[in-house]
């Protein structure tokens, strides 16, 4: 087997030739092609559900033509990396008329908890995807093989592949050798199958304290590949499980356990990353030792890996992300500024901008960095045509239209209109937002320049802007307090220029500013997120990444926003005319106190 795309490309079957034609091939596209043209799994048969030979072979041809899976163990929240995973193994399943599984990989009892399943089943779903498949819900757990997982421990020990070792965990470790020098056998390596078989009963019967002795595979102690040395196939853990219970006080090592899933699943394409790949050699030896002994059906999976995904000034680290939610550096899992996908969802990332990122940065066999830009180019280029505008002040100063009583009527508020979306989908029509203006208004404060620099275009003492979807207006000036801080801009309201109308365009100016009607705008808290870390690899060569944290990576405000944006539900998604995207927060928006997270700017500014 080979783990590299082949040298020829082959013609895909039919049907996914149909389905392909606008997607871009990389190796495992071409592996799947090569495997559906030779027809190397359509003898297959699915016994309707995870099963060993017998089972399988008792069931009808699979109606898939592949089958993957996505086997998360749930000891924590997903990230991005595990969101390209998810878009890569349902979207191959998907496009090549085949199922992808959920798996839970759930064989260490210690870490792991029903809050993370629950998060992770969200999550899949939540991206687009799901695990009902002809009828099934290919949802599964590793726990429910441990009944087969021991059986098949006891065939290895029967078969003379396997014995127990009862070595201190440092008598093993200097035992193993090194990449220059061979390991040595151990002095228990040598016991008979019958004898092997007693202790190892003894270790599930609980008569061995933990870390007492453990079941080694019996291969090659001299292998230039030492993951074949004796691996550790079974260990002693007294520990409470979350769908057992207590009834095992033994449980599989995850390189043992690992392929054994995927044989009882029928999966065809196991897809790892990377640091898996010195593991494959182990996962052949154990699937060969197995359908040798008639115990799973043939052909049985075949493992290939992709380099995982590493995205700058991110941690994918579940353990270092585990330390920023303890250590309180961050509010919690779903915090904006998190990579986890509950925090990509509550900063307005979408599972079809997720999906974009998944496709474009494609899949690979060498490791590189995706620039996190990449990321939040897709999602602005899928909220820039679905998520409607609005104006949203958020620095505000009042703007005062000194002459707006004697032109317009004493107190008088003047109806405006905007297109929600100014680029509404073909055959539709925009929604309109309306709001309304006065004498006074809201207007930003860097909108304001007693002396302006240079190319300025915006308020200066006689100067003229249009007030975007209003009026044009002329600047007399600011009020100032005490401390010479600006308290009021000054200006005067140019009769008849109002937007749409005739006299729109009989006054040329330069700028138009957003501004938000004192009248009707409301108060929002925005908050203004930016990345996490200063540094692009934060902990790159063992550097502490705790010390290169954004001290400004969240500024708090309090905003104007217009009467469209302050009747938001929570997730609705905005652009704030030219400040950004926004999100109406998750947790706590609420109606008459909007909160708004910045997802993205309107382009990417980092280190601008």
């Amino acid at each position: 087997m080979t783990s590299s795309a082949p040298s020829k490309a082959v013609a895909p079957a039919p049907a996914a030739l149909d389905k392909e034609a606008h997607k871009p091939s990389n190796f495992l596209r071409q592996i799947i092609e090569k495997d559906l043209a030779e027809g190397t799994y359509a003898s297959r048969r699915w016994g309707g559900s995870p099963g060993d030979a017998a089972h399988h072979a008792s069931g009808p041809l699979d109606p898939a033509k592949v089958r993957l899976r996505f086997p998360p163990e749930p000891n924590g929240y997903l990230h991005v990396g595990h969101a390209k995973s998810i878009c890569l193994n349902f979207g191959l399943a998907r496009d090549y008329g085949g199922v992808c599984h959920l798996r839970f990989d759930d064989t260490n009892p210690e870490k792991e908890d029903t809050e993370y399943v629950d998060s992770i089943k969200d999550a899949v779903h939540w991206l687009g995807f799901d695990w009902n498949n002809h009828g099934e819900t290919n949802l599964y757990q590793a726990s429910d093989y441990f009944d087969f997982m021991y059986r098949a421990a006891e065939y290895l020990i029967g078969a003379g592949h396997a014995y127990v070792d009862e070595q201190t965990a440092e008598e093993m470790r200097l035992s193993r050798g090194d990449f220059v020098k061979p390991g040595t056998d151990s002095p228990f390596r040598s016991r008979t199958p019958a004898e092997n078989l007693a202790r190892f009963r003894e270790m599930r019967d609980g008569q061995l304290p933990d870390g007492a002795a453990v079941l080694r595979a019996r291969i090659d102690m001299a292998s230039p590949n030492i993951n074949l040395r004796d691996p550790a196939i079974y260990r002693i853990r007294r520990a409470h499980h979350h769908n057992t219970g207590d009834k095992w006080c033994i449980y599989p090592m995850y390189t043992f356990a690992h392929p054994i899933e995927d044989a009882l699943e029928q999966i065809t394409h196991s897809i790892c990353t990377l640091e898996f790949e010195d593991q494959r050699p182990f996962y052949d030896w154990l699937l060969d030792r197995l359908a040798e002994g008639g115990l799973i059906a043939t052909p049985h999976p075949h493992q290939y890996e992709f380099a995982r995904l590493n995205l700058t000034y991110v941690l994918t680290s579940k353990r270092k992300l585990a330390q920023l939610v303890n250590e309180r550096k961050v509010s919690g899992w779903d915090d904006p500024r998190m990579p986890t996908i509950v925090g990509l969802r509550r900063r307005g990332y979408t599972p079809e901008a997720i999906q974009l990122f998944a496709e474009r940065i494609g899949v690979t066999k060498s490791d590189s960095w995706i620039d996190y830009s990449t990321l939040e180019g897709c999602l602005r280029e899928k909220l820039e045509l679905t998520a409607h505008r609005g104006m949203a002040v958020l620095n505000p100063v009042k703007l005062v239209l000194t002459n707006w009583d004697d032109v317009m009527g004493t107190g008088h508020l003047e109806p405006c209109t905007l297109p929600a979306l100014p680029h509404p989908a073909e055959g539709t029509e925009s929604p309109v937002r309306h709001f309304t203006i006065g004498k006074e208004v809201w207007i930003e404060r860097e909108d304001y320049e007693e002396v302006p620099p240079k190319g300025y275009k915006r308020l200066f003492p006689g100067n003229k802007v249009r007030l975007k979807g209003g009026y044009i207006i002329e600047c007399t000036g600011a009020t100032k307090d005490s401390d010479g801080k600006i308290t009021e801009v000054l200006a005067t309201v140019v009769p008849d220029t109002k937007s749409g109308t005739p006299g729109a365009d009989s006054v040329k100016v330069k700028a138009a500013i957003t501004w938000v009607g004192v009248a009707d705008g409301m108060e929002a808290e925005v908050r203004m997120y930016d990345r996490l870390f200063l540094d692009a690899q934060p902990d790159a060569g063992g550097k502490d990444f705790i010390e290169s944290l954004n001290p400004n990576s969240l500024k708090v405000v309090t905003a104007i926003v217009e009467p469209s944006l302050a009747n938001a539900k929570a997730d609705d998604k905005f652009q704030f005319e030219r400040h950004g995207y926004f999100v109406a927060d998750c947790k706590d928006h609420q109606a008459g106190k909007p909160v708004f997270n910045l997802a993205v700017g309107l382009k990417d500014s980092w280190g601008k």
